[in-house]
C-alpha cells in the first residue's frame, strides 16, 4: 500500500502540469507559427489571445481525452476516429469560450468576434489535429511497447516456471531414491537380529515404522530444520544400537542458534548411515559416531565424525548414498553448499555446509 500511495501522488501531479503547461506551450507555438496573418495585434496581445483559446480547449481535452483512451482502447482504427470526433467538438466549442472570454476582457472587439471565430477554429483546428496526431502516434507507440514488454514477462514468467518444475522434478526423483537405501539399509541391520534376539528385532521393527512415518513426512519438504533432522538420526542410531550394542557410541552437539536451520531431509542422516557401514560394522570393537553442528560465516556447518578408516569422496561409485546427497544440495543450493571430507585427529570428519537458512526466510 505503501509503495501505491507513493506512486499514485507523483501521477496525478504530472498529468495536473501536463493539463496546465500544453496550453501554454500551444499559444508559444501559435505565435510563432501564425504571427504572420495577425500583424495588427502585438505579439504580447497575441500570446494572450492564444492562450485564452488555449486553455479553452486544452483543458477540456486533457480531461476528456485519457478517459477516451481509456474507454476506447488501444485500437489503432477506434482510437482515431474517437480521438477525431472528440477534439472537432472541443475545438469549435473552445474557441466560442475563448472568444467570449476575450470580448468579455476588452482584448477583442465584439464586432469582429466571428471573423475572428473563423480565424481562429482554422488555426486552432489545424493544431488541434497536429496534436492529435501526435497523441494518436504516441499512444500507438505506447501500447506496442506495454504489449512487448507484457509478452516478455509472460516469456520469463514462463521460462522460471518451466525451470522451477525442471528443479523440482530433478528433486523429487533424487529424493525418490533415499527411501529404498535407508529402508533395506534398515532391514539387512533387523534381519541380522532375529536369529539372535527376536523380541529386539520386533522392537526394531517397531521403531523402524515410527521412523518411517517422521521421515516420509519430513521428505515433502525440500528442507527441514536441523532439530527434526537430528530427531531421525537419533532414531536411525537408536535402531543401529539394538544391532550393534555397545559397538556403537554416538553424541551430539549442535547448539540452540543451529537448531531452526533448515538442511535438506536424510542429508545428515546419510552421512551418518555411511559412518555406520564404514566404521563401526566393519571394526570388531566397533567406534565412535559424533555429529556436530556450528554456524560460520559462510552458513551452517555438520560434520559427522568417526573413528573409521575414512574414504574418498572423488570415489565414491554411481548411484551411492554420497553421490545422491551431493546432488541433492547442488540441486538446492548450486555453489553456496558443497560436502567435504578430511582427516583429522584421527578420525574421518565428513562436513555438510549449507546456506544459513531459516523458515521464515523461504516462506516469504
Amino acid at each position: 500500500m505503501r509503495k501505491l500511495r507513493s506512486s499514485a501522488g507523483p501521477g496525478w501531479l504530472r498529468s495536473l502540469l501536463k493539463v496546465l503547461l500544453a496550453p501554454a506551450v500551444a499559444s508559444l507555438l501559435a505565435v510563432a507559427l501564425f504571427a504572420a496573418h495577425l500583424r495588427e495585434i502585438t505579439a504580447l496581445r497575441t500570446f494572450v489571445m492564444s492562450l485564452a483559446y488555449a486553455y479553452s480547449i486544452g483543458v477540456p481535452a486533457g480531461l476528456v481525452l485519457p478517459v477516451v483512451i481509456r474507454r476506447v482502447g488501444r485500437r489503432p482504427a477506434r482510437l482515431a476516429l474517437a480521438m477525431v470526433a472528440v477534439m472537432l467538438p472541443l475545438i469549435g466549442v473552445g474557441c466560442l469560450v475563448g472568444g467570449a472570454v476575450l470580448v468579455t476582457t476588452g482584448l477583442s472587439p465584439a464586432s469582429q468576434f466571428w471573423s475572428l471565430y473563423a480565424e481562429t477554429v482554422r488555426i486552432a483546428g489545424t493544431l488541434g489535429l497536429v496534436i492529435t496526431a501526435v497523441l494518436y502516434f504516441y499512444e500507438s507507440l505506447a501500447a506496442q511497447l506495454q504489449e512487448t514488454r507484457l509478452r516478455l514477462q509472460e516469456r520469463e514468467l514462463e521460462q522460471e516456471r518451466e525451470r522451477k518444475l525442471a528443479l523440482e522434478a530433478r528433486l523429487a526423483s533424487l529424493e525418490s531414491r533415499i527411501h529404498p537405501h535407508f529402508l533395506f539399509n534398515t532391514l539387512n541391520s533387523i534381519s541380522a537380529l532375529i536369529p539372535v534376539d527376536a523380541e529386539r528385532a520386533e522392537e526394531m521393527l517397531g521403531r523402524l515404522a515410527a521412523l518411517l512415518r517422521s521421515s516420509l513426512d519430513s521428505t515433502r519438504q525440500p528442507l527441514i530444520p536441523l532439530s527434526a533432522e537430528l530427531g531421525l538420526v537419533r532414531s536411525y542410531l537408536d535402531i543401529e544400537t539394538a544391532r550393534f550394542g555397545d559397538r556403537l557410541r554416538f553424541r551430539f552437539t549442535a547448539p540452540p542458534e543451529t537448531q531452526e536451520l533448515l538442511v535438506p531431509p536424510l542429508a545428515v542422516q546419510c552421512l551418518v548411515e555411511n559412518a555406520v557401514k564404514h566404521a563401526i560394522a566393519k571394526q570388531v570393537d566397533g567406534g565412535e559416531i559424533e555429529v556436530a553442528a556450528r554456524l560460520e560465516a559462510a552458513g551452517l556447518r555438520v560434520e559427522v565424525r568417526d573413528s573409521g578408516p575414512g574414504f574418498d569422496l572423488a570415489g565414491v561409485s554411481p548411484g551411492h548414498g554420497l553421490e545422491n546427497l551431493v546432488a541433492r544440495i547442488e540441486t538446492l543450493f548450486g555453489a553456496a553448499a558443497r560436502l567435504e571430507v578430511a582427516r583429522r585427529d584421527g578420525r574421518c570428519v565428513v562436513a555438510l555446509l549449507v546456506p544459513a537458512t531459516r523458515a521464515e526466510a523461504v516462506a516469504s
